[in-house]
């Protein structure tokens, strides 16, 4: 059982949160790139956390950090169990 061998793992949830952080602070300067032609942190701010947006703006950014480092922590985890199992049996 990979999934749970995996998950049990401290540094597995340590590498999702780092990985789903670094995705999030990357999208959104990309993004923000794209969208206001350059860093118009003042726009950023109009448009994703005035009011009562920045709630949704935030649930939307937390999950999808943590669906992509959760993705990507767990493929990273589960090719080295396989190249570990590879090594065991040469």
């Amino acid at each position: 059982m990979a999934f749970k061998k995996i998950t049990k793992d401290k540094i597995f949830w340590r590498s999702v949160v780092l990985l789903g952080l670094a995705f999030a602070f990357i999208y959104q300067f990309v993004s923000m790139l794209f969208d206001y032609g350059g860093l118009d942190f003042n726009a950023f701010y109009e448009d994703k956390l005035a009011g009562d947006s920045w709630i949704r703006f935030s649930i939307g950014i937390l999950v999808s950090a943590f669906l992509y480092g959760f993705i990507i922590s767990y493929g990273q985890f589960l090719s080295k169990i396989k190249r570990d199992k590879k090594r065991e049996i040469e």
